[in-house]
């Protein structure tokens, strides 16, 4: 509003807006008062029960039951009654019983009675298994059973198929509208056939070939080609007939047939002893596997596909390994399966669908992984056999590499072509990954295996001692180096701005490779003490060149030198016919390089795996001189000044902490070894500095409290003393003691420090104390037994009558504390 009224004229338009409120109000009142008088006058609303069964189902529960019931009924009839009837009575009943049920189904159909033409049509086609029965029981009663239920399964599964496409025809449509007891899918204007004919047929289309094979007494083979073509008749239902239930059924019956069949093939294959017998289960392998291909070549969806050819694929690859395995030796079994599968990977550059090959490309990888799996016993062996040594160190040099790694455990049996086998799959992952998108992990696993397959070697070829050693060697070397070229950055050709750069696992991989092997020959060299002294000094080398060329390898390969430089130290003690306590003055040497180069690297990654495998190093040694005190204390001296060494620098001025410590441990073990048994000459060479630093502190920082700056360093002092002067009968040691703790509470009385003036001053009485315990002891022993609680007593009275003057005194006492510091 740019154009304000007079007042007069704005409150009457507010007395007016005011008004309209009020009336709207007030209708709003009333039409609430009403909706809440209706609210109460109206009756509850009856609870509405939840329905628990729909018609539809309730329905087919009383079809089903009522369709059993009556086929119940007429087994009864037909096993009971048979007797009472002549054969015309016989034929007439069941053949129009059977008819009645087959033929009701049609009208019922056109009346759109669909569910109860299923429940009749199945009471119909179990009469027509009883009229099979009765048949063989009236004419054909020399026929023998087996043989007998092979035909009749194979003419009732026509019947059934013949009756389930004819009931179609008969009926051919259904009334429009919807039809009762079939989906809502609107009107149907077609033929409507009957569900449970066709998969009743195919069901029983699975006995006759399993039936027939039974009664000509055929073989293993012939049951289990039955079974197999059985489930190849299945098979190509599932895939040609359109109607759901018929191909879900062919699909679960192919299925099951599929795999009995399956199974008794590979039991077969597996018991076969000769190569006709291996060959007659190979081909009912391939049989299964060209279902199976078959199967994944028509397959409608693409992972039913992909399985199916992943299953032939490996089908396959069983066929031929079966016929292999009775036809060559042990050790070439596995090669051969192998090749059979990276033959499979020829399928990937084929025109076949994009599934199937994926699926028998999968099998390839199922394969080769397999073959894999059976060489882990092999390097499993080579790697962890070698640990047997650290129990018989330099016992005997073995004859051979096989002897170096086979030292508790047995060696695997046909395991000779194990370095080929791996070699073999590193070559596939190599080639195979060329240009693929992972390249660089398929490169990664090829790296292990081709490791794996030349570690292996000489103990597979019973290679010389020595010549396993250097092969072992030259192994570390080559991976070393190839973790350096691998670190070196590439420069890509067109660099993508804002990109993240991808690390490659390549030489983290090839250091912990590197890592093992070097491990596994370490422990291998332990037989000699001559291969100990130079696999250790080589290794040195190795690792510390490798951390010096690649710092990226140095975060591993580094901790790693020194740990070696250590294991080279304690057995150069030894080999020079050393006591241990000896050894630990050269092992020092390994911290001594260690904080060197931890100097040197500054801020690297490196730093912290160095100083941790030096301290490791230096309480090896600190171990080593422990048999030894005066060893010690100059192993500990000299780790003091190790540690005094690193706190130079300024990130590591914490360090001097340990390095203190370390000397005041060489000075008690020295002061221990000389029998010293005085406890001030233990506890002054930390007081002393100890308060030398209280005094810097405070001088630094005012505020410190005494407490911090000056207790820890007297209590260490006072507190044995103390202790060793409650034990001691003669007067010099309480003396000085008393003198000492005069002092320091003197001095804090001085410069008022709560800390000295209550450590000495509290000394200072119980030392006054025990001086005057003896006399104590002696008055209260000649004085009367009732003169101590008389004398508690007085006390008590003295105090309670001067209780308020006391507790100001206190309070007195207690600020004069308070402003002390």
């Amino acid at each position: 509003m740019t154009n304000f009224p007079p007042p007069a004229e704005e409150l009457r338009f507010l007395d007016a807006e005011l008004r309209q409120l009020d009336a709207r109000r007030a209708v709003l009142l009333a039409r609430r008062a009403w909706l809440i008088n209706t609210l109460y006058a109206a009756p509850p609303a009856p609870p509405v029960r939840r329905t628990e069964a729909t018609a539809p189902s309730v329905q087919n529960v009383l079809l089903v039951l009522g369709g059993i019931l009556l086929t119940v009924a007429a087994i009864a009839f037909t096993l009971v009654s048979w007797g009472h009837m002549g054969i015309a009575g016989r034929a007439l009943v069941l053949g129009a019983v059977t008819l009645a049920a087959l033929g009701v189904p049609v009208p019922l159909l056109r009346r759109g009675l669909r569910s109860t033409a299923e429940a009749v049509a199945g009471l119909g086609l179990a009469l027509t298994v009883l009229d099979a029965y009765a048949l063989h029981e009236v004419a054909f009663t020399g026929v023998q059973g087996t043989g007998y239920a092979a035909a009749a399964s194979a003419v009732l599964a026509g019947v059934w198929a013949a009756y389930g496409v004819g009931i179609g025809v008969l009926a051919p449509t259904a009334p429009t509208g919807p039809v009762e007891g079939a989906e809502p899918h609107g009107a149907h204007t077609g033929p409507v056939p009957l569900r449970l004919p066709l998969p009743l047929a195919l069901l029983a289309a699975q006995l006759p070939l399993l039936l027939w094979a039974f009664t000509v007494d055929a073989g293993p083979v012939t049951v289990t080609a039955a079974v197999l073509t059985t489930a190849a008749a299945d098979t190509a239902v599932a895939l040609l007939v359109s109607l759901k239930p018929v191909r879900i059924t062919a699909a679960v019956a192919a299925i099951c047939m599929g795999t009995s069949g399956v199974l008794a093939a590979g039991w077969l294959s597996w018991s076969a002893s000769d190569p006709s017998s291996a060959a007659r289960a190979a081909g009912l392998l391939a049989l299964a596997a060209v279902i199976a291909l078959t199967a994944a070549w028509h397959a409608p969806e693409p992972k039913l596909a992909l399985g199916t050819a992943l299953t032939g694929g490996l089908l396959l690859v069983a066929a031929v390994g079966g016929v292999l395995r009775v036809s060559l030796p042990g050790e070439w079994t596995v090669p051969g399966c192998l090749m059979c599968g990276v033959a499979l990977l020829a399928a990937g550059r084929t025109r076949l669908p994009d599934p199937v090959r994926r699926g028998l490309v999968a099998a390839s990888a199922c394969v080769q992984a397999l073959a894999v799996s059976w060489t882990l016993p092999l390097v499993a062996l080579a790697v962890v056999g070698p640990l047997g040594w650290v129990e018989r160190i330099w016992s005997t040099a073995p004859a051979d590499a096989r002897a170096s790694v086979a030292t508790d455990l047995p060696w695997p049996a046909h395991s000779a072509t194990g370095p080929l086998v791996l070699a073999v799959v590193a070559g596939v992952l190599v080639l195979a990954g060329r240009g693929a998108a992972w390249r660089v992990q398929a490169l990664t696993v090829a790296l292990v295996l081709g490791v794996a397959a030349v570690f292996v070697v000489p103990a597979v070829l019973e290679l010389p001692y020595v010549v396993g050693m250097v092969v072992q060697g030259l192994v570390v070397v080559a991976l070393l180096a190839l973790a350096g070229a691998a670190a070196r950055p590439a420069e890509p050709e067109e660099p993508d701005e804002g990109a993240t750069p991808v690390r490659s696992p390549l030489p983290a991989t090839a250091v912990i490779l590197a890592l093992v092997t070097s491990l596994s020959l370490a422990c291998v060299a332990l037989a000699s003490r001559t291969a100990t002294l130079v696999v250790l000094a080589v290794l040195v080398v190795v690792f510390a060149t490798a951390a010096a060329w690649r710092r990226e390898s140095g975060v591993c390969c580094a901790p790693a030198a020194l740990t070696y430089a250590t294991a080279l130290t304690c057995a150069i003690g030894p080999a020079a016919a050393w006591q241990p306590q000896h050894t630990a003055l050269l092992v020092l040497a390994v911290p001594v390089i260690a904080a060197v180069v931890a100097a040197r690297l500054e801020s690297s990654p490196m730093t912290v795996p160095v100083e941790v495998t030096g301290s490791a190093a230096g309480l090896l040694a600190i171990g080593l001189a422990s048999t030894d005190p005066p060893v010690l204390a100059l192993v500990l001296g000299l780790a003091g000044v190790i540690a005094s060494g690193t706190a130079l620098r300024p990130d590591r001025r914490h360090i001097g902490y340990v390095a203190a410590a370390l000397f005041l441990l060489a000075a008690w073990v020295r002061l221990a070894s000389w029998g010293v048994g005085t406890p001030e000459a233990y506890t002054l060479p930390v007081t002393v500095p100890a308060l030398v630093l209280g005094v810097v502190r405070r001088r630094r920082d005012p505020q410190v409290s005494s407490w911090t700056a000056y207790a820890p360093g007297l209590a260490v002092t006072l507190v044995p003393s103390l202790l060793a002067a409650w034990g001691d009968p003669d007067w010099p040691r309480p003396l000085l003691l008393g003198a000492a703790a005069l002092a320091v509470t003197l001095l804090g009385a001085r410069h008022h420090l709560r800390a000295p003036l209550t450590l000495g001053g509290t000394v200072l009485a119980l030392v006054a104390l025990h001086e005057l315990a003896p006399y104590i002891a002696q008055v209260v022993g000649a004085l009367p037994r009732w003169v101590p609680p008389a004398l508690a007593g007085l006390a008590l009275l003295a105090l309670g009558a001067t209780y308020e003057q006391r507790l100001r005194d206190a309070r007195r006492v207690r600020e004069v504390l308070g402003r002390f510091r």
